[in-house]
């Protein structure tokens, strides 16, 4: 079905993570190693990774590790053929190896399938071994798959930007870039900060030609599977590119039971979240439309390998993969929008190749994942250091579908799917995030028309890419002004103490907030978001939001008193109708019209924000008014800082 505008669409889909096995650590009886076993009993698997410690000579002896992976086998007693009581038999095991990971753990695989049982007495045998740290099987992790529109009818309004890019669809679609209440500030920040000098891995299914996208280095990324049947590829091996040839499957390709699913070009739709060509008169905007998107293949037919996975991640930051050329153009923020079930530990190869990354001073971002359950047993999303991101629609409400729990780091607009970014009703495609994409239902397909070749998502998968896109922003303001280089830990940092209060008491903690890109540019560069009555003044609590604010005769004088010691206060209006302007003094109230103030923030709406890193250990006081004798009602007001 195609609109007036010919947007590509499909059908209203389930957008959650596709079942993985869901593993758990046992300790091994004979040593101090540990395996992951499998649960599930309808899964098998022949690919097995295998961690020995280091100093050992199996972890330098590829042929040493591969007899003590045989002696396993034979221990487990599956190095012989059994006949079953119908008379079927099942074929002895052995194992072949194929190579080290760029982490130092070795992968091996069967010569056939093995069962649940059958996986379990073989990595409960390996476990043994006391030159064996870690012992698991190669996972598959997946796209976090988005809810697709299935409709392309959306407006969504908002009062001027400071900038307005020219892209056709940009003030009709998205809403996300700009919207005072669920957006990314994103508008305001393109004022000071576009990502220029920064590179962005996308780590995920690769990406396709667009007229709307720069891809000059797809050529410069990787394709990191492996495997022939996760490629499509007729043989085995990782090529050159960082190019999506179809990630489409059949029925039962996956696994018994599994439906037949076009190809869903996951990777060019987060690559254009982050830097889609923006002010060039067509189609939607990026974020840091400057910064420099280097894709890289790691998801295929069926999702992809925990040990491709973590290569390409030690690839991308800057580290060597045995049989890869070394990347030249090594990312300073990586972008994951995908995940698999289980908890992060320290024997996954994700694990350590993240710890790696941000060792290099990568910034890596993950998608919290839309199984609507605690981002704790999500993976990558629970690993250490990474920024896990959570989902919001247009009100600023946690999208139903989103993960949550005191492991997400903020949230940022993903789109919601019903009015009011309820979790039923009828669908309003205005809530969604509007991309680039692809018309290819298995290939690539390349339109005459590349108007028609835009889609509406929502999910996980395309809040991460504002959150990335704001932290290639961040990098590139504070190369550009000369400041020292931000940690991945400082980066962070930015993020969470500039995210935007929640407009609504969210049934679920999703972090610190919604992501602010013009806060956090504006704190990364040690700015205060702006320039510069004698009515008793309303005091407001740390970190409470104060709701239900409306215009009166002169404006509304609050107060809060900052201690000494004290950092980053942050001073905020949000939400409602309207437009406002605050003005902010330290130790007397500014006057009505601002002349002595010490800050003012003076946007378009009702969203202001003042940041002052270092507050003085006294009595600030905001008067928020109307501008030009105008109103405002319903509005939200918070201050808070750091102790």
């Amino acid at each position: 079905m195609k609109s007036l505008h010919c947007f590509r669409i499909g059908a209203l889909a389930a957008a959650m993570l596709l079942a993985v096995p869901a593993m758990h650590a046992a300790s091994a009886s004979a040593s101090s190693a540990k395996y992951l076993g499998v649960k599930q009993a309808d899964q098998t698997y022949d690919r097995f990774i295998v961690t020995y410690k280091i100093g050992t000579t199996q972890r330098s002896d590829n042929s040493a590790a591969l007899q003590n992976v045989m002696a396993a086998i034979q221990r487990a007693g599956l190095n012989i053929a059994t006949l079953s009581s119908n008379g079927s038999s099942t074929p002895a095991v052995s194992a072949s190896y194929q190579r080290k990971l760029a982490v130092g753990s070795e992968l091996v695989r069967t010569s056939r399938k093995l069962s649940q049982s059958e996986a379990n007495a073989f990595l409960a045998q390996l476990a043994s071994d006391p030159a064996v740290a870690y012992a698991q099987p190669d996972r598959k992790m997946y796209p976090v798959k988005d809810i697709k529109a299935s409709t392309s009818l959306a407006k969504a309004t908002d009062t001027q930007d400071p900038f307005t890019p020219n892209d056709t669809h940009y003030q009709d679609l998205q809403w996300n870039f700009f919207n005072a209440i669920g957006g990314a500030n994103v508008n305001h920040a393109w004022t000071i900060a576009d990502g220029t000098g920064v590179t962005v891995a996308v780590i995920d299914t690769g990406i396709t030609r667009h007229p709307d996208l720069d891809t000059s280095l797809g050529d410069a990324g990787y394709d990191f599977i492996s495997d022939h049947t996760v490629s499509g590829r007729a043989t085995d091996g990782r090529v050159p590119g960082g190019w999506d040839t179809g990630d489409w499957t059949t029925r039962n390709e996956c696994g018994r039971g599994t439906s037949a699913e076009d190809s869903s070009w996951h990777g060019t739709i987060v690559a254009g979240e982050i830097g889609e060509l923006t002010d060039n008169n067509l189609g939607m905007a990026g974020i840091a439309y400057h910064a420099n998107v280097l894709p890289l293949r790691v998801l295929g037919h069926c999702g992809g390998y925990d040990s491709d996975i973590s290569d390409a991640i030690e690839w991308a930051s800057g580290g060597h993969v045995d049989g890869v050329p070394d990347n030249t153009h090594v990312a300073q923020v990586i972008n994951m929008s995908l995940g698999g079930d289980g908890q992060c530990t320290a024997a996954d190869p994700e694990y350590q190749a993240i710890e790696h990354a941000l060792g290099r001073g990568t910034t890596v971002v993950v998608a919290a994942g839309n199984d609507a359950e605690d981002v704790s047993n999500a993976t990558p999303a629970s690993c250490p250091g990474v920024i896990a991101v959570a989902s919001n629609g247009i009100t600023g409400k946690r999208a139903f579908y989103s993960n949550y729990g005191k492991g997400i780091t903020l949230s940022a607009p993903g789109g919601g799917v019903y009015a009011n970014d309820a979790s039923s009703g009828d669908e309003v495609a205005d809530g969604f995030v509007w991309q680039a994409i692809n018309l290819g239902t298995t290939t690539p397909l390349y339109p005459a028309d590349p108007e028609e070749a835009y889609g509406g998502m929502a999910g996980t998968s395309q809040a991460t890419p504002h959150v990335t896109g704001v932290a290639a922003m961040i990098i590139g303001a504070v190369k550009a002004a000369g400041l020292s280089t931000l940690t991945p830990a400082q980066i962070t940092d930015v993020l969470v103490k500039s995210a935007r209060a929640f407009p609504v008491v969210e049934d679920q903690p999703i972090g610190a907030g919604i992501v602010d890109a013009y806060a956090a540019v504006n704190l990364a560069l040690g700015n205060d978001n702006g320039g510069g009555n004698d009515q008793p003044a309303i005091p407001l609590a740390k970190g409470t939001l104060l709701s239900g604010q409306n215009a009166v005769n002169g404006g509304t004088l609050y107060s809060i008193t900052v201690p000494a010691g004290a950092t980053t206060l942050n001073l905020r209006t949000l939400g409602g109708s309207g437009s406002v302007v605050m003005y902010v003094k330290a130790g007397s109230a500014p006057a009505a019209n601002g002349s002595n103030a010490d800050f003012t923030s003076a946007k378009p709406g009702t969203s202001e924000a003042v940041v002052i890193p270092a507050p003085q250990a006294t009595t600030y006081y905001i008067l928020v008014t109307a501008p030009q004798g105008g109103s405002y009602g319903n509005i939200s007001v918070l201050a808070d800082y750091n102790l």
